[in-house]
């Protein structure tokens, strides 16, 4: 059966990992079917379990449908549930009663409305009190939230909120990768960068039912920080760019400041203090800021999430321009090179003054090493991901 026709008969896919959650499976599963009973359309609930104890048999008791995987991680059940999505809508988060999925109605009317990804945001709902221990609410997810912000231009207010919705076609566009807790991340991040029309709804959030210890608690006082870990771990994965873009333009022209300033000494007095010290510094910051500005578009390039700018790379890094100039600065490198060798050798192997062109000579060899090797990986990517037409 093909998605579409799936589509019309489920409208919303509750999707929701459990792992030995017997206290709670029953009433989460009526509170789904709640949810589902205030909107017009099929829904279906998939418990993806890992579960040693009796929530399998209480949630297939309850009504829902269960598929059960082996423990891999939150991110992987998420993955491994893919195959057994039918609806238009999906809807996520856990079945532990602390998000109100007799609320999911709020979800759908978003989706409804044209929104492809939904987040639920506590800060801007409700926490009951002890829901969240004040080490998460005032400075973990503030400052993971503002992190993301900042790299992916995005306006989250709470990016590890579990209660989250998409269409189906979202989610597949947005291929999650991820097998742990940093599953939420990578997903708003890659919704950001594809560019998917989104909307936060403020939301309630429980606390944990008397009798019942959090995955985090059973997990020992350190889970919540290797999940912050994570976290942050996949939003730099997925971005180096920003570490690489803005700092190698600055380095660069920085650089290319200081290398001006020096070539000016050559033939104006006012200018003779910038010495062979400088030229030194500014060869430094040359190099360095063209290899990170170069990482950085290989990584967009490989990521590929804006197809315009992947295009404008091709058509503008074509493979005959990047080899020629290449070879160019590499034998312009050579020359300069060579006849400070042949000078040096004539005179004996002694210099009377400084002489700038063996600098010169090495700053240009390996600018056009690097745009010659540049030219070739940025090639590789774009075979990589079939779209090299052949352009020179």
């Amino acid at each position: 059966m093909k998605d579409s026709e799936r589509q019309e008969m489920v409208k919303v896919s509750i999707v929701v990992p459990a792992l030995n959650e017997e206290l709670t499976i029953r009433e989460f599963v009526q509170w789904c079917q709640e949810g589902l009973s205030k909107i017009d359309g099929k829904g279906e609930i998939l418990i993806i379990d890992s579960s040693t104890d009796r929530t399998p048999e209480i949630a297939r008791a309850a009504g829902a449908q269960v598929v059960s995987v082996p423990k891999r991680g939150l991110g992987r059940a998420y993955i491994d549930a893919l195959p057994k999505i039918h609806g238009k809508y999906v809807i996520m988060g856990d079945c532990d009663l602390t998000y109100d999925f007799r609320e999911l109605d709020q979800f759908v009317h978003k989706l409804e409305e044209g929104y492809e990804f939904v987040m639920g945001t506590r800060m801007h709902g409700s926490i009951e009190e002890g829901a969240m221990p004040k080490l998460h609410q005032y400075f973990g997810t503030p400052l993971t939230t503002w992190i993301l912000n900042r790299m992916y231009h995005s306006r989250y207010s709470d990016i590890h909120c579990g209660m989250r919705a998409m269409t189906f076609d979202a989610l597949k566009k947005i291929h999650l990768e991820s097998q742990s807790w940093e599953y939420a991340s990578e997903m708003v991040l890659k919704a950001a960068k594809l560019h998917l029309k989104t909307a936060e709804i403020p939301i309630r959030f429980y606390k944990d039912r008397e009798g019942r210890t959090s995955q985090h608690k059973r997990a020992g006082w350190l889970s919540p920080w290797i999940a912050g870990w994570l976290n942050l771990k996949v939003m730099f994965e997925y971005n180096p760019s920003f570490f690489l873009k803005w700092p190698g333009r600055i380095c660069f022209f920085m650089g290319m400041l200081a290398v001006a300033l020096v070539t000016g000494g050559m033939f104006h007095p006012v200018l003779e203090s910038f010495s062979i010290n400088w030229l030194l510094a500014g060869i430094m910051m040359l190099i360095t800021g063209y290899s990170s500005w170069q990482l950085s578009t290989l990584s967009e390039v490989y990521y590929g999430y804006d197809s315009a700018r992947r295009k404008w790379f091709q058509e503008k890094f074509t493979y005959n321009k990047g080899v020629l100039c290449g070879i160019a600065l590499m034998l312009a490198g050579i020359v300069m090179l060579t006849g400070f060798g042949i000078y040096y050798v004539q005179n004996g192997f002694v210099l009377k003054q400084v002489h700038y062109a063996p600098l010169f000579g090495v700053l240009f060899a390996v600018a056009g090493f690097q745009t010659f090797t540049f030219t070739l990986l940025l090639r590789m990517l774009f075979k990589r991901g079939g779209t090299d037409n052949g352009q020179n």
